[in-house]
């Protein structure tokens, strides 16, 4: 990675760069839609749409990328690959099929934990139904909402290399208490396991059921599954 932009291709001897704002949640002020859209024209960039609700510019040179993000006034998506990558947030406060307005909540876990250091990679999604349109169950960690608008709080999924669905922690939860349970998860992953080690992995090794036993006592929970 270069001044925070990935190499994206070599043809013919020429090197194309990408690079990632920040977009808390995927939430964007038109305004800051414009701005990306003026300096992706000017540098001549390609915007993609990505999976985790941001916005990547690709088809940068590398020689472009310092001016490119003065000229944004962004914050890297990523700054560290092993750390807290991003938080997918779902519409909950704009939809039907909401139990909870969980945009707040969201937020407040990306603003404290995106960027933190972890032992691997990690994605947090945060949903306001058992819906879960953020792909909750394929999240390293996760905070939903079921139908009688209580939180529930997830851990260890994983859609890459060795897809693995999440496991429930506990039931029952306020949205204080979710966010505990989410900072307890990241503090326990990130003192215990080992450099490399997906959070799935992590629990896979010491099992399901040491885990959460820990996780619920470090942050003074009950079991409810």
């Amino acid at each position: 990675m270069s001044k925070y932009g990935n190499l994206q291709k070599i043809k013919d001897g020429k090197r194309t760069f990408a690079i990632t704002p920040h977009i808390p949640g995927g939430f964007v002020l038109p305004d800051t839609l414009i701005k990306i859209s003026e300096v992706a024209k000017k540098y001549k960039g390609i915007l993609k749409i990505t999976s985790g609700q941001r916005i990547m510019i690709t088809n940068l040179k590398e020689e472009d990328l310092e001016t490119i993000w003065k000229e944004l006034d962004m914050e890297p998506a990523v700054k560290n690959q092993y750390s807290v990558k991003n938080v997918e947030i779902c519409p909950a406060n704009f939809c039907k099929k909401s139990k909870y307005p969980t945009i707040g909540v969201g937020m407040k876990i990306s603003k404290n934990f995106h960027g933190m250091s972890l032992p691997n990679r990690t994605k947090i999604g945060v949903c306001g139904c058992q819906n879960a349109c953020t792909s909750v169950y394929s999240k390293d960690v996760g905070v939903l909402v079921d139908f009688h608008g209580k939180f529930f709080v997830t851990a260890g999924g994983s859609a890459g290399f060795n897809p693995r669905p999440a496991d429930i922690i506990t039931r029952g939860l306020t949205e204080k208490e979710a966010f505990l349970l989410v900072e307890t998860t990241l503090n326990y992953y990130n003192e215990n396991a080992h450099m490399g080690e997906k959070l799935g992995e992590f629990i896979d090794r010491i099992s399901i059921d040491k885990f959460r036993k820990d996780i619920l006592e470090k942050s003074n929970l009950k079991e409810i599954i």
